[in-house]
């Protein structure tokens, strides 16, 4: 008698917590919900979140409102998301630098993995290897070959030191088998007018700071950092095919997350809800004409991929002995 009726106790327990997961599911949300944007407006990060806000705001019929918290390299606003309840109603608009990168470069307030659920990604896009119209190489090819038999006498340029773009300069010259000198800036305007001018011989930058002076005849792009080529140069061959340098396949990376902890129903719906949108036309068409490459992910994929992001960007910093700037 008493098994039966802790059976029964167990039985009545599970579909009590049941029901009130699927009611959670179908009631939220039910008010406003934020979403923090570590970045200032109009950065790449602000126009992907704020685009598929929108979006989610039409579908789930509640204001979806942004709030910029920039500062420190973004791990300000990253870090109030993480420390916020884990109740759906707080987001974060997740990048790959606060994420992905720093933790490998600095301590941080949070660790990634573990205070954050990632919900989906938004944008996966390439960063472009660019060199300004004198410089002699044609292609991907010649200026390895170049850089190979002059070692330390070529430069590279970044927006920064730890920046995705130096990391990215630093995972190609690894792999290339060659040896330049960094030439770290304040952002990405002085670095790539320097490479533009000749000052700086080469540098890999996100495809919406280059791809106006690409178009223009500024810079040669000789090699896209993703597997896949982008849209927005769509004639320019990968690094990885261009220079003969198969696993070369990396990018910055834009999604939405929230505080660890989240309801897993919550979880399901925001997801289910991303993906919808994602495959709207008009929304992709936004991203590209951006200079974002639409991306979509689902729960079960997005773990392994932030730990290879992670672990990546980690082994080029320890390889390189990257330090930040005092």
């Amino acid at each position: 008698m008493i098994k039966t009726s802790l059976i029964a106790s167990l039985a009545l327990a599970s579909s009590v917590a049941l029901a009130s997961s699927v009611a959670l599911a179908q009631s939220y949300p039910s008010h406003a919900v934020k979403v923090i944007v570590p970045w200032p407006p109009g950065q790449a990060t602000d126009i992907a979140a704020r685009l598929l806000a929108a979006k989610l705001q039409q579908s789930l019929n509640q204001p979806f409102v942004i709030d910029n918290r920039p500062g420190a390299g973004g791990s300000v606003g990253t870090a109030a998301a993480a420390k916020s309840a884990p109740d759906g109603y707080t987001l974060l608009a997740a990048s790959s630098g606060p994420i992905s990168v720093m933790p490998s470069l600095q301590k941080l307030p949070y660790d990634p993995l573990r205070d954050l659920t990632m919900i989906g990604l938004i944008t996966r896009s390439p960063y472009v290897l660019v060199v300004g119209p004198a410089f002699p190489a044609a292609n991907l090819k010649e200026l390895v070959a170049l850089a190979r038999a002059n070692p330390d006498k070529y430069t590279f340029g970044s927006s920064g030191t730890g920046a995705t773009g130096h990391l990215l300069a630093e995972l190609f010259n690894s792999m290339a088998g060659i040896q330049a000198r960094h030439v770290p800036y304040k952002g990405a305007g002085p670095e790539l007018t320097d490479v533009i001018g000749g000052r700086v011989d080469y540098s890999i930058e996100v495809v919406a700071a280059t791809v106006g002076h690409v178009r223009a005849g500024r810079l040669k792009a000789l090699g896209v950092s993703t597997a896949q080529r982008t849209t927005a140069l769509p004639a320019v061959p990968t690094i990885s095919e261009a220079a003969g340098l198969p696993g070369y396949d990396a990018g910055v990376w834009i999604g939405y997350a929230a505080p660890a902890g989240l309801p897993r129903d919550v979880l399901l719906r925001l997801s289910g809800e991303m993906q919808k949108a994602m495959r709207s036309v008009d929304l992709r068409q936004r991203l590209l004409a951006a200079g974002l490459d639409p991306a979509t992910s689902t729960p079960e994929e997005i773990p392994a991929f932030m730990r290879r992001e992670q672990e990546r960007y980690a082994e080029v910093i320890r390889k390189a002995n990257i330090r930040l700037e005092d």
